[in-house]
């Protein structure tokens, strides 16, 4: 009785699953709602592609701040959705290339913009480390 009850509800839930999708759709975010939404549940976002040398470059940057957590990478070229993404960080940031960074929600730019940030100090102020009051 128990394995047929649990069969029954196995069946049940796989119905209402189908149903929510054929209604909704996929179940998986759209890439900008994806972009967007990962942006705001980290500090750092990294969109990147693991072969980049610039990629590698802005990723050995946060490397080097030793931050307590790590920025949150997406490597595109790891996932199916990948150049889907791409085009959603185009229509959010004007920028098809990567690496996109992104800190405390906002969007710091690419590899040259985050290098920049580090050699002038205003990576560390938006990272709200080593940053001493004048006091």
């Amino acid at each position: 009785m128990v394995a047929l009850l649990g069969r029954r509800i196995g069946v049940a839930a796989a119905a209402a699953a189908f149903i929510a999708l054929a209604a909704f759709g996929s179940a998986s975010p759209s890439p900008k709602s994806f972009v967007k939404s990962t942006v705001s549940a980290h500090d750092v976002v990294i969109f990147s592609k693991s072969y980049c040398p610039y990629c590698r470059k802005a990723k050995a940057i946060f490397k080097e701040l030793q931050l307590k957590k790590d920025p949150y990478v997406v490597e595109l070229d790891h996932r199916e959705d990948g150049s889907e993404i791409q085009d959603a960080l185009s229509e959010i940031v004007g920028r098809r290339t990567v690496p996109q960074v992104f800190v405390h929600g906002k969007h710091l730019g690419g590899s040259d913009d985050t290098v920049e940030a580090y050699e002038s100090g205003k990576l560390a102020k938006l990272l709200n480390i080593g940053v001493k009051d004048d006091l």
